[in-house]
C-alpha cells in the first residue's frame, strides 16, 4: 500500500495534522496503536454506568483557528465555561477564583492585594495576546548551510522580533522575568497574601515536576493563561461528552476529508533508504509506503524505538537522549454516588462546576515537592478535583457524580527498587484521604475509580515517565529548542520525516497547535517538492 502521508499516532495533534493535510487533496492515513482515537484527550466509561475523560480532562488551549479551521462544532463539539474558575478550601476559611468574584475574595485577605490585581491580570494579558500569536507560527530553525537556507528563518527571526517590539518597556521585562523566575518569585513580587498567590501558583506547578521557587516555573503558569472558552480569553470550560468529544468531532473532520483512520495497529519501525523516511513497518509485519511520515509520538519514543540511529546524527541522538520528562502526575477517576460537600463552603453551588485545588499555600506546593523528592510521593499531596457531571449530565446517572483528580507530586520512577504497580493503590488512597479532610463523607461516597501512576501513563499513552507535556517546559525545551535545537520546524535530520506532537512547539495541553503548524510545513515541502 501507498499513500501520501502516513501519520503515527491518533492522538488529538495527529487528527489535526491529518484533517489539514488531508484539505489540500493529499492521500492520508492515520495509525493509532489503541483501539480508540484521541491520545491522551478521550472519554471511556470506567465503571458501569460512569464515563469520564480519562487523562486530560479540562478546556482552554484548544486554539479556536484550529477549532474553526476544522469546524469542530459542525462536527458535535459543543464547550460550556465553568461556573467558577477554581475553589480552594483553606484553614477554616475558602478563596473563590471566577469572574466577578476574585477582586472581592482577595479583599477579604488582603486589600492592598485586591487593588493590585487589575494591574497584574493587564501585563499578563499583554504578554499573553502576543505569545497567542506565537503558538500558531512556526518557530525559526537554526540551520546548517548557505544563505539559501538561512533567509527563511531570518524572516521568521523579524517578524517574531516585530511581534515583540511592539510590547512596551514594562510588558517586555515582564516577560523577560516570566522565561527566567519561578512563579513563586513572580507572584510574591506581586501579592502578599497566601490565597491568590497559592490560586495562580497552582499553575506552575500544575504538570511541572517542580517547586513553585524553582527557575523557569513563571513560564509554566504562562504556559496555562494562553487559553479561552468560546472568545472569553482566559477561562477554562468543559466539552460536553468529556475531551473525547474534541477527539471524536476532529475524527468526524478527518473522515469527511478522506482520511483513512486505522486503530488496532502498532508501528514497530520508521522505514528509511538512502537517509529517506520512506514508510513503515507495523508490528504485524504490513509494510505501508509513503511520501512523508509523520510522528505524533514523544520525540524519545520515535526515535530511540523507531528510527534506525544509523540515519540519525550521532550529537542528535545524544541530545534526544538527554530530553528530559515527567510531570510527577497521577491521575485518578472515581464514580460517586451523591455531590461532595466541602466543610468551608457546603453544600452545591457555582464553585463546585471549577477546579477545586487542595493546595492552600506556597509553602504547602513547595513542602509537598520536597517530600516527593525525599519519599517518592507526597504525604499531603496537592489535588485539584474537577466534577464535570455538575455541567454534563450525560456523565453519569441521575444524581450521582464522576470526578476527576489531578494529583501532584509523585516521583516518575521510585527509588529503591519499589514500582509503581505495588504502590499505586496505596497512593491512591493518599489521594482520597486527602480530599477527605475537606469533604467529609467523600471517601465513603467513592463506588468506582480508575487509578493511573505516572507509569500507567506512559504504558497506556506513551507518556515518558507520565509526563503530560511529552516533555519539560524548560528554557532549554522551547520554542525553536523542543525538542532539540535545530529540529524546533517540525522536521526532523531524516528527510520526510516530521513531528507533529506536543513534544514539538508550543508543547503540551489539548491545543491543536502543534499539528497545525506540522502540517502547514509539511505543505510548504509538498509544493516546494522536497517530499
Amino acid at each position: 500500500m501507498t499513500t501520501d502521508v502516513i501519520i503515527i499516532g491518533g492522538g488529538h495533534n495527529g487528527l489535526t495534522c491529518a484533517a489539514y493535510l488531508a484539505a489540500t487533496g493529499l492521500k492520508v492515513t492515520v495509525l493509532e496503536r489503541r483501539s480508540v482515537l484521541g491520545g491522551a484527550a478521550v472519554t471511556e466509561e470506567f465503571h458501569p454506568g460512569f464515563r469520564n475523560s480519562v487523562a486530560s480532562y479540562t478546556v482552554s488551549l484548544l486554539n479556536p483557528k484550529v477549532i474553526a479551521d476544522l469546524e469542530l462544532p459542525r462536527h458535535g463539539l459543543k464547550v460550556v465555561e465553568r461556573k467558577m474558575a477554581n475553589f480552594l478550601p483553606l484553614d477554616g476559611d475558602h478563596f473563590f477564583v471566577g469572574e466577578g468574584r476574585t477582586q472581592s475574595e482577595t479583599a477579604r485577605f488582603s486589600q492592598k492585594d485586591a487593588e493590585r490585581l487589575p494591574a497584574y491580570w493587564n501585563r499578563l494579558d499583554a504578554i499573553a495576546d502576543v505569545l497567542r500569536d506565537l503558538v500558531i507560527q512556526t518557530p525559526p530553525n537554526l540551520v546548517e548551510g548557505g544563505l539559501k537556507e538561512a533567509i527563511p528563518e531570518l524572516i521568521k527571526s523579524a517578524v517574531i522580533g516585530r511581534k515583540l517590539a511592539r510590547l512596551d518597556m514594562t510588558a517586555k521585562r515582564d516577560l523577560l522575568a516570566l522565561f527566567s523566575q519561578s512563579a513563586g518569585e513572580w507572584l510574591d513580587g506581586w501579592f502578599e497574601s497566601d490565597p491568590i498567590k497559592a490560586a495562580y501558583g497552582f499553575d506552575g506547578v500544575v504538570g511541572n515536576y517542580a517547586s513553585p521557587y524553582t527557575p523557569g516555573s513563571a513560564y509554566v503558569l504562562l504556559h496555562h493563561v494562553f487559553g479561552e472558552v468560546n472568545g472569553k480569553k482566559g477561562a477554562w470550560g468543559h466539552a460536553i461528552g468529556g475531551m473525547g468529544a474534541i477527539s471524536q468531532a476532529m475524527a468526524a473532520c478527518c473522515r469527511e476529508r478522506g482520511v483513512e483512520l486505522r486503530t488496532d495497529v502498532t508501528v514497530s519501525e520508521v522505514l528509511t533508504e538512502k537517509g529517506r523516511a520512506t514508510g513503515v513497518v507495523t508490528a504485524t509485519g504490513e509494510v505501508l509506503k509513503a511520501r512523508a511520515v509523520v510522528s505524533n509520538l514523544h520525540p524519545q519514543l520515535l526515535f530511540q524505538t523507531l528510527v534506525d540511529p544509523g540515519v540519525q546524527p550521532a550529537d542528535f541522538v545524544e541530545r534526544i537522549a538527554r530530553y528530559r520528562s515527567g510531570s510527577a502526575t497521577f491521575r485518578m477517576n472515581v464514580a460517586l454516588s451523591e455531590l461532595p460537600s466541602f466543610t468551608v463552603a457546603p453544600g452545591p453551588g457555582d464553585h463546585m462546576t471549577g477546579g477545586i485545588i487542595i493546595a492552600p499555600t506556597m509553602a504547602y506546593m513547595e513542602r509537598a515537592y520536597d517530600d516527593c523528592r525525599a519519599h517518592g510521593w507526597s504525604k499531603a499531596p496537592i489535588v485539584e478535583v474537577l466534577i464535570p457531571s455538575t455541567l454534563d449530565d450525560s456523565l453519569a446517572p441521575a444524581g450521582q457524580h464522576v470526578a476527576s483528580l489531578f494529583c501532584q507530586h509523585v516521583a516518575p520512577e521510585l527509588s529503591g527498587g519499589r514500582a509503581w504497580d505495588d504502590h499505586r493503590d496505596e497512593v491512591a488512597d493518599l489521594m482520597i484521604a486527602t480530599v477527605e479532610q475537606h469533604a467529609p463523607g467523600f471517601a465513603k461516597s467513592v463506588i468506582g475509580r480508575q487509578v493511573l501512576s505516572p507509569l500507567d501513563l506512559e504504558r497506556t499513552f506513551g507518556l515518558v515517565n507520565g509526563d503530560i507535556m511529552h516533555g519539560r517546559l524548560s528554557l532549554d525545551q522551547l520554542f525553536s529548542a523542543r525538542p532539540v535545537l535545530g529540529a524546533g520546524d517540525y522536521r526532523t535530520p531524516v528527510k520526510g520525516l516530521y513531528q507533529c506532537g506536543a513534544g514539538t512547539h508550543p508543547g503540551g495541553g489539548v491545543t491543536g497547535a502543534p499539528g497545525h503548524n506540522a502540517a502547514a510545513e509539511i505543505l510548504k515541502d509538498v509544493r516546494r517538492r522536497r517530499v
